[in-house]
């Protein structure tokens, strides 16, 4: 893997991030209820730094999606939370206003030029720009696209059943940002089974913080991408990968899926491509004896 600028290279694949907006309102018994502080003492001073605001009294968190060059291919993993969206019950991406798609054409990038869609799950800070309102509606951001995610986890957040004041924004995420793809017959709902949906990508199951979330890995030119989507939320959790967030909707699945991810980063060489790390987003996991560490590339 090398680095430049603000991309990295995957063997023949080339990763950058497009940041959409950061957060810092969580304090960490907020976002990790087991939280202890006695950790930080376990923490290298660079982590700390970049994971907490100065005070150490709230941890810091980035919303952002992965543009990814591979084969010819121009490929978006995960959407972020997107602009002018309702979302009453959640209101840190309540009627956003950000230049999330000024920055992706910085890049060189247009909304057309988007080939593929990889969606880790289908929460609101995930799928958000899938669609934009225009002329009165909400329509597909990037309308040339492929737009692959999970069957399992559409149809749990349309069925009644599972309405509950964790899901309501879910709910009404899947109308505005996720049917109008499937209305528009840009969408291919997959089963989540480990299974390569285009070359070189492999979906793999890590249930827990949501139904049926997927960590996404990249093969390329001998070398591994994990692209781990809510599996983490914090560096933290590398070292303390027992602690569930708070948005965890099963834990003792997440806990497992997080374990999952951690030991195949490890063994594979991996570099781990977060959805919410702050600083760069993405780093790589060693072993510690029967523990794991994290560095940020």
């Amino acid at each position: 893997m090398t680095k430049q600028a603000h991309r990295l290279q995957i063997g023949q694949a080339t990763v950058t991030r497009i940041s959409e907006f950061n957060l810092s309102h969580f304090t960490p018994p907020m976002l990790l209820p087991e939280w202890n502080s006695t950790v930080l003492t376990e923490l290298p001073d660079e982590i700390i730094s970049k994971m907490m605001d100065a005070t150490q009294a709230h941890l810091l968190l980035s919303v952002h999606s992965w543009l990814v060059y591979d084969r010819d291919r121009t490929i978006l993993i995960d959407t972020g939370a997107g602009n002018g969206k309702a979302r009453p019950h959640a209101p840190y991406f309540d009627h956003l206003d950000t230049p999330y798609l000024k920055r992706l054409r910085a890049t060189g990038c247009e909304p057309e030029d988007i080939d593929y869609v990889l969606l880790t799950h289908l929460h609101v800070d995930h799928v958000g720009w899938n669609t934009r309102w225009e002329n009165g509606r909400w329509v597909p951001t990037f309308p040339k696209a492929r737009y692959i995610f999970a069957r399992a986890e559409h149809d749990y957040f349309t069925d009644p059943q599972h309405l509950s004041d964790r899901n309501r924004t879910s709910f009404t995420v899947q109308k505005d940002s996720v049917d109008p793809v499937i209305e528009a017959g840009l969408a291919d709902l997959i089963e989540i089974d480990g299974s390569e949906p285009i070359e070189g990508f492999t979906f793999y199951p890590t249930p827990g913080h949501s139904i049926a979330h997927a960590s996404i890995i990249l093969h390329s030119g001998g070398e591994t991408a994990l692209f781990a989507g809510d599996v983490m939320h914090n560096p933290v959790q590398v070292f303390r990968p027992e602690w569930n967030s708070v948005l965890d909707a099963f834990p003792a699945a997440a806990q497992r899926s997080r374990t999952w991810a951690l030991t195949f980063a490890a063994d594979h060489q991996a570099t781990v491509f977060s959805s919410h790390f702050p600083a760069s987003s993405a780093g790589s996991v060693e072993r510690d004896g029967s523990s794991f560490r994290w560095k940020f590339d």
